[in-house]
């Protein structure tokens, strides 16, 4: 099972991204290995912010892409709410609260991997695999 942070979706979805490359061979990986693809609630409305702007056509291309993949979209629980709060109070104000709760997803459910383009996480010691920009 991997995790996916908001700007792996976002970068896949924008090619102009400079992460659109990565993301893209990233999530191909998966799909041929047949690995489960989750993405947090948090993460999938950060995903839906620009969308949203755009109207419901945009939003619409967002929801058949994760469908498409498919990603399951996965509700912050009580639990995955409690370790994303020991997160934050263990990182303090270097970990946002829509970080936290993507890693706190992937540790509740026991996920194999969590993948991120935002580099800041690597200064935190947490398990995650950051996608580099081409």
């Amino acid at each position: 099972m991997i995790v996916l942070d908001a700007g792996v979706v976002i970068a896949v979805l924008d090619t102009n991204d400079v992460h659109h490359q990565a993301a893209r061979q990233a999530l191909s990986a998966a799909l041929v290995d047949g690995t489960e693809l989750v993405l947090p609630a948090s993460a999938y409305a950060e995903v839906l912010v620009a969308p949203c702007r755009a109207g419901a056509t945009a939003v619409a291309a967002v929801d058949a892409f994760v469908d498409g993949l498919p990603a399951r979209i996965e509700p912050t629980s009580r639990a995955i709410a409690a370790s994303a709060a020991a997160l934050r109070a263990r990182h303090g104000t270097s970990l946002r609260l829509p970080d936290a709760l993507v890693i706190a997803t992937a540790e509740v459910l026991r996920a194999e991997r969590v993948l991120t383009t935002d580099a800041r996480w690597l200064r935190l010691d947490l398990s995650v695999e950051v996608l580099a920009s081409a």
